[in-house]
């Protein structure tokens, strides 16, 4: 069964801030259930450098960058139809869940993740739920921010962000 962009977004969220009861929200040998609870908010450099990235990140990342890539000019120009913001959102919403599943990064470098997963999320969730075009642009904005924290943060060879 497929679940609708706005249900893998909340899946992702609960599973990003712990909120799986039963603690066993673990993925590849970590644990992912306590990397909010300490209330970071913010992502932050590791040790003054960025964070080494993956495979599997660079490439769910690269998709996303892509996506958003490839209909900038609509979403500027307004003739983004709401199908079109469902692919988008749908699109962010299959990286973020293979990023997530497929997470080989340690712990801290983790967690930042986390936060800007947290944010293409709500992105995703605002372009595919609000009804009004305006709020569906600053969710695509929000979204083209969060790639661009992701540049600030981690090290990937060659990344450019949306253009």
């Amino acid at each position: 069964m497929k679940m609708n962009s706005r249900s893998v977004t909340l899946a992702i969220l609960a599973l990003c801030l712990g909120a799986v009861s039963d603690g066993s929200a673990q993925t590849n040998g970590h644990d992912h259930s306590s990397h909010h609870t300490a209330g970071a908010a913010h992502p932050k450099l590791n040790n003054g450098t960025k964070w080494a990235t993956d495979a599997a990140l660079r490439q769910g990342m690269v998709r996303i960058r892509d996506a958003l890539s490839a209909e900038t000019e609509t979403i500027a120009n307004g003739r983004m139809s709401a199908q079109q913001y469902q692919v988008l959102a749908q699109e962010v919403n299959d990286q973020v869940s293979f990023m997530v599943q497929n997470c080989k990064l340690d712990e801290e470098a983790d967690a930042v993740l986390h936060l800007i997963l947290i944010e293409l999320g709500a992105a995703a969730d605002a372009i595919s739920t609000s009804g009004d075009v305006h709020s569906k642009h600053l969710g695509a904005e929000r979204m083209s921010r969060a790639l661009e924290d992701y540049a600030t943060y981690f090290d990937h060879p060659g990344w450019h962000g949306a253009k």
